[in-house]
């Protein structure tokens, strides 16, 4: 902590700014009318302003060289332009009105901001008002809707993404280009971010482990916080926004608090968000011991020069979940306090700079993170109301990285990222129960990843090398001498866009990843009460190795987008769970025990989408995705592979209101088939049809504009079971759940 410090308060002194002027220009739509609230930013620097009410902007001066100006407002089109520095001129830009949203830039594909129209790489991007109407405190389901993405769910309060069928350790999540790390064994320990501290969330599908290496074999999400603000002059400026919100199933409730200050290159922001809810409701009733509560925040600060920035970022999310136990009865109702309880604190600190040089662009990405994870459940003998708990385990994962990027090149030429990794972890057994041995890992990589346009084409070409050190102390508890493992592995990737016409493309994209065997995998030897089983690792496992190629085909107009992409991935060593026919008494359980395995495994799949804007007030959307997965060594399905999925969604959108500046009401009918290909542990789920409905608002209230958000979802109050929660055996999903969220300036 102590050396963050201090590199912060060494890149503080080399960001000074100097005498130059600043960057400006104007916002209007088609008309030329100016546009006010309009967010601009220049995501290399992570330069951040807000037009006035004439349209005009300003931003801190910078270095010489070549930048994008990215420009966002609600009901249009977003726009990107690619700029040099010193600029001639104030730069001009034009709107043009549109329902549709549109990613304008990519960062996760390639680590620096790119044309997602340009990059090869399959990915998908959740931004402005469709992020913001997500009121839940789970990241992967807030993202659920992006093709390709499932959500491996208990309750509302925990999710882990799900991309292409593979999730937990397989699909590494990202806070700004920081890994985050985690207990990714646990169904009950999801990505600790939270969707309202986002910008805007970016996925990538297939492995990027070029990019990122171990953990990245399925695919990488990537939460974004909005940059912090830029003021260009010397008068201070200062924002706050607010909102809250409340939901009927579960009775949950939540409110959010940004205040954002700005003078000259600093900017700072300080964003709390807190969350409460009760036990969910299904159509037959309530499940017992499902409510949550959470307080999660962030608190940063950062300092932008003409040739460096520097950024200092502390972040905590954290909260109590209820668990419904495994073996609890259908339909029997506990106390709230009943069951067993997850605890979960997660801690970062986060320290970036940048420093532009020669045309070259250095960034740098240290982070500290502390993840604490505490199962608790009521004592043998004691009534639940009685609030005696018993600690079964707990676990503390300490995290330093290091990420040293030189990024080069600009639209039109060759441009990539080179760069270097560091991580060292050291993994705390407490508690009564071990689960695992104390451990720590060590971690070293090299990677490049370059891109050249060539006329129609687009090419892209990386590698990465990586080196991978664990040492596990022995533990007598878990019968585990002292032991250590090396993994040495490497990763390629290649990549290619045709633009058949202005509107058409053709991507493919063939990529080599690899993941270390986790931890638990390896070492695991206790119960998970929470989830009905024991665990047994094994040490001699081998690291997994996948080879995935997809093809997409793209349209994209002024009015209309459009892709469909088929994918299969073959993975060498996949590593999975298997009963082996004897039981464990713990306490007053008695557990089956599973232990890992390895075969060689094949998902193939595909993914479609397509967005219209029939009229200037009409937009028609449509996505579909589905993946198979199967065992090549007992030639049956592989676990806990998501069911087919189609929705059709229409969105009236209206700006002639006088009352509201913008208002839209939309409907949608999501298709969900069953499953019957069940691997171990699986259950069959049945097909089931939800609708859902979303209504908003924009309407201004003493010159501040509110935002008014209605939203519907399982409006029949339908009875299912989705075959990705971890309920199923034992509850219905969610019956209707109304929510109305009411913000201002967020």
């Amino acid at each position: 902590m102590k050396q963050l410090v201090v590199a912060f308060a060494l890149l503080l002194a080399c960001a000074l700014p100097a005498h130059a002027a600043a960057l400006a220009g104007h916002v209007t739509d088609a008309a030329g009318a100016p546009l006010a609230d309009a967010v601009v930013t220049v995501p290399e620097l992570g330069l951040r302003a807000i037009t006035h009410a004439d349209g005009s902007f300003s931003l801190p001066a910078a270095g010489p060289g070549a930048y994008t100006l990215v420009v966002r407002r609600s009901g249009y089109a977003p726009a990107r332009i690619a700029f040099q520095l010193p600029a001639s001129s104030p730069l001009e830009v034009k709107l043009t009105p549109t329902p549709i949203e549109i990613a304008p830039v990519q960062v996760t594909a390639s680590r620096a901001p790119i044309d997602p129209d340009r990059s090869p790489q399959p990915s998908a991007t959740l931004s402005g008002e469709r992020l913001q109407r997500e009121h839940t405190v789970s990241l992967a389901q807030a993202i659920e809707e992006l093709p390709g993405m499932r959500n491996l769910s208990t309750g509302e309060q925990v999710g882990k993404p799900v991309i292409r069928g593979l999730a937990g350790p397989r699909v590494l999540v990202l806070e700004d280009g920081y890994r985050l790390e985690d207990y990714s064994w646990s169904d009950e320990d999801g990505p600790s971010v939270d969707a309202w501290l986002t910008d805007r969330v970016e996925v990538v599908r297939g492995p990027a482990s070029v990019l990122y290496g171990s953990d990245a074999l399925g695919g990488v999400v990537n939460a974004v916080p909005a940059d912090l603000p830029s003021s260009a002059s010397g008068k201070a400026t200062t924002r706050a926004a607010a909102g809250i919100y409340g939901a009927s199933n579960n009775s949950e409730f939540g409110t959010a608090l940004r205040l954002e200050h700005a003078v000259g290159g600093f900017g700072g922001r300080l964003f709390v968000v807190g969350r409460h809810g009760d036990d969910l409701s299904t159509p037959d009733g309530k499940i017992p011991n499902t409510g949550f509560g959470a307080f999660n925040g962030e608190t940063a600060l950062g300092l932008r020069g003409t040739t460096s920035s520097a950024t200092l970022r502390a972040a905590h999310y954290g909260g109590e979940f209820k668990l419904l136990e495994a073996d609890a009865p259908p339909g029997e109702q506990q106390e709230e306090e009943g069951g067993p309880e997850r605890k979960t604190s997660d801690n970062r600190v986060q320290l970036g700079g940048n420093l532009l040089l020669g045309g070259i662009r250095f960034e740098s990405k240290a982070q500290w993170q502390n993840h604490s994870l505490i199962e608790v459940a009521d004592e043998p003998g004691d009534s639940a109301a009685a609030g005696s708990e018993a600690e079964q385990f707990h676990l503390v994962l300490d995290t330093y990285e290091l990420d040293l990027l030189g990024h080069h090149g600009k639209e039109g030429a060759v441009r990539g990222t080179i760069g270097v990794s560091g991580l060292a972890q050291t993994n705390d057994t407490r508690g009564p129960i071990p689960l695992v041995p104390d451990a720590k890992t060590l971690s070293a990589s090299a990677f490049a990843l370059e891109q050249v346009d060539d006329g129609p084409w687009s090419y892209l070409a990386g590698g990465r090398f990586d080196q991978r050190h664990l040492e596990a102390d022995n533990n007598l508890a878990l019968a585990l001498p002292d032991q250590s493992r090396d993994d040495t592995q490497g990763s390629l990737q290649f990549g290619l866009v045709y633009r058949l016409s202005g509107a058409l493309s053709l991507a493919g994209n063939a990529g080599k990843g690899w993941r270390s065997p986790s931890l638990f995998e390896l070492y695991a030897n206790g119960p998970h009460l929470g989830e009905s089983r024991y665990e047994l690792g094994d040490p001699d496992l081998e690291p997994e190795r996948s080879i995935e190629l997809d093809a997409s085909l793209r349209w994209r107009s002024e009015r209309a987008r459009a892709e469909l992409t088929g994918f299969q991935n073959m993975i060498t060593d996949f590593i999975f769970l298997v009963p082996n026919g004897t039981h464990r008494v713990v306490g007053a359980d008695t557990l089956d025990v599973q232990v890992y395995d390895q075969a060689d495994a094949n998902l193939v799949g595909g993914e479609a989408s397509g967005e219209l804007e029939a009229t200037r007030s009409l937009v028609l959307r449509a996505r579909a995705d589905y993946v198979s997965g199967q065992n090549q060594k007992t030639d049956s399905p592989l676990p806990q592979i998501p069911p087919f999925r189609a929705a059709v969604e229409s969105e009236l959108h209206t700006s002639k209101l006088k009352w509201a500046e913008q208002a839209r009401v939309g409907i949608e009918a999501e298709y969900v088939a069953n499953q019957n290909r069940l691997g171990p542990f699986d259950e069959a789920t049945g097909a089931y049809t939800l609708i859902h409905l979303d209504a908003g608002m924009a309407r201004a209230i003493s010159g501040r504009p509110f935002r008014f958000e209605l939203r519907v979802r399982n409006l029949t109050d339908h009875a299912y079971r989705d075959f990705m929660s971890r309920y199923k055996r034992f509850a219905l999903d969610p019956g209707r759940n109304v929510v109305l969220q009411i913000s201002t300036g967020l």
